[in-house]
């Protein structure tokens, strides 16, 4: 599951050239530290569940790495607020599914078997979910992506991470004609947009109490800010 995973995940954003940068990425990552909103045994569940949608491997350091569970976590108590009772629930059931099919807690598991846990609930093939484990499989994802790609400002993206993956250089203020050309080779600019004047903070909600709702414009091309995916689950080759 974990490279078909990683490579629809960038198909879905549409990002051709996220899987042939040269090198990984090396970030420094600091402790996880207690969870804001989740329970102590929720947020193991979700930092294993997000760490197996986006793995790190030769391409690059993935959703622990870049902190998509924290993001998820703190903005439960903020934009996502409304989520927090089928994280809840969700959660629980995954690990009550992990226990039953599989002998151990899910966060448990190992890799391998985590995966086939995460492709039952993906085909809704595991019970004991309201509504149904494709659902809550395909909400976890969603926000898993808004974690790894939108402004670090809000708690996830850490050291950039996903921003170095698909190769996106930054905000610019001002494109030069140079910038524009075919083939060009941009130097990154690591900023939050919130690091430039024109750019309120005033606007948003505090980032360590409740994270605002992620502005369109500071996500990747091809994605919104709403709670769930209008298609549904993961992507698959047909």
């Amino acid at each position: 599951m974990s490279d078909g995973s990683r490579r629809d995940l960038f198909r879905w954003l549409g990002t051709a050239a996220a899987l042939s940068l040269g090198g990984s990425v090396m970030a420094e990552t600091e402790g996880r530290g207690a969870p804001e909103n989740l329970t102590p045994a929720e947020a193991d569940i979700l930092e294993a569940f997000c760490d197996r949608l986006v793995p790190s491997d030769a391409h690059g350091a993935g959703a622990a790495e870049a902190r998509a569970a924290r993001y998820i976590d703190r903005a439960l108590g903020g934009a996502l607020a409304a989520s927090r009772e089928d994280y809840r629930a969700g959660l629980m059931a995954l690990d009550a599914y992990a226990v039953k099919s599989k002998g151990r807690n899910f966060a448990k598991l190992a890799p391998a078997e985590q995966d086939a846990v995460l492709t039952d609930l993906e085909k809704n093939a595991a019970p004991g979910f309201t509504p149904d484990s494709a659902t809550f499989f395909a909400l976890v994802h969603f926000h898993t992506v808004q974690g790894m790609f939108g402004d670090p400002y809000y708690g996830g993206n850490a050291g950039f991470i996903g921003w170095t993956l698909l190769g996106y250089p930054g905000i610019r203020l001002a494109v030069s004609k140079e910038d524009q050309a075919e083939n060009a080779h941009l130097t990154p600019i690591r900023k939050s947009a919130y690091d430039f004047p024109m750019f309120n903070k005033a606007d948003t909600d505090t980032p360590t109490a409740r994270p605002a709702r992620i502005a369109e414009r500071h996500l990747p091309d091809g994605m919104s800010s709403g709670g769930m995916p209008g298609a549904g689950g993961m992507p698959h080759d047909h």
